[in-house]
Order: C-alpha cells, then sequence, then structure tokens
C-alpha cells in the first residue's frame, strides 16, 4: 500500500491504492497547485484593505499571506475562487471577476 501521497500518480496500479483509499499524511496540498481549476479569482484592492484579517481564517485553503502582521495578495497557485474572502470583507477590498486565463 501507498501511504506517501508525493508518491501518488496516474501510474500507480490500483492495488496500491491505501485501504479505504484513506491518506495517511497531511499538509499535502502545499505539495499540489490546486487552484488550476478555478473559475473564478478574487481581485486584492490594497487601498481598500485595512488590514482588519477578517478574510484570513475563513480561507478553507490558507491563500491569503500574511506577512509581517499584513496581508498582501493572494496565494493562486492554491486558490480555488470559492469567494468568502469577498463575502466577509466589510471594505470590499476583495472583488471576484471571472476566471483570467
Amino acid at each position: 500500500m501507498a501511504t506517501d501521497i508525493r508518491k501518488m500518480n496516474e501510474n500507480v496500479s490500483w492495488k496500491d491504492l491505501t485501504e479505504g483509499c484513506n491518506i495517511y499524511g497531511s499538509g499535502t496540498s502545499k505539495l499540489f497547485n490546486t487552484g488550476e481549476w478555478r473559475v473564478d479569482c478574487p481581485e486584492f484592492i490594497q487601498e481598500k484593505c485595512k488590514q482588519c484579517l477578517l478574510c484570513i481564517p475563513v480561507c478553507p485553503d490558507s491563500s491569503i499571506p500574511v506577512v509581517d502582521g499584513k496581508r498582501v495578495d493572494f496565494d493562486f497557485d492554491h486558490c480555488k475562487g470559492c469567494g468568502i474572502c469577498a463575502k466577509v470583507c466589510p471594505f470590499g477590498a476583495i472583488k471576484m471577476k471571472g476566471a483570467v486565463e
């Protein structure tokens, strides 16, 4: 059984999958660019941001980095474009827009 998620790919036989397809590793989302299938994209409007950081804990993908106590632009490699951050922002500093190519 494969217990290291990093070794799982399209060449792994069904016989090598874990029982019940359980994942025995954690914190693996950083290994994959899961934002590639995003349809909508958040736009950070820095001039409107009051650094309240209300958007940080609601992001299900931890895609809003904080550097030196201040939020910075999105981690688009992992953001899935759910829009929760835009809904929670009381200052209109996050707007959702259609996917970009």
